[in-house]
């Protein structure tokens, strides 16, 4: 990701994200004695661990999606993306330890990144083909 430097910091503080929902879990876990493997408990690990299973989950399509978007869009637009989606997921997430109900805008901030860099990735496809036909 040499070419696309603002996207490679961007990525990386997309899983910095990761990593602090990450450390909310452990922390969630030692503070109500929720012993591994346990993967549920007490509901304020349960909210702190569905949101860590949330991202990871999204994480999933986003990052290849990122890469694939990244030389259609360019550096800077596809940097945006993963910092909205980065930014999208804290405000779910601080939204989703106060009341799971309130997740909304976080979720519809953190997925409309995902949502464009999928139309990029399939007009990459596309256009490649086009091309190749032509």
């Amino acid at each position: 990701m040499t070419d696309f430097p603002h996207t490679t910091l961007a990525i990386v503080f997309v899983l910095l994200v990761y990593f602090w929902t990450s450390m909310q879990v452990g922390k969630a876990r030692a503070q109500h004695d929720v012993k591994a493997p346990a993967s549920s408990g007490h509901p304020e690990f349960d909210k702190r661990y569905r949101v860590q299973m949330n991202t990871l989950e999204t994480l999933v399509l986003l990052l290849p999606l990122l890469f694939l978007a990244a030389p259609v869009l360019g550096d800077l637009i596809t940097a945006l993306l993963a910092l909205t989606y980065g930014v999208g997921r804290i405000i779910y997430a601080r939204a989703y330890y106060r009341d799971p109900a309130s997740r909304s805008a976080g979720f519809g901030i953190s997925m409309l990144p995902v949502v464009v860099a999928l139309v990029a990735a399939i007009w990459s496809g596309i256009s490649g083909i086009l091309a190749m036909m032509a």
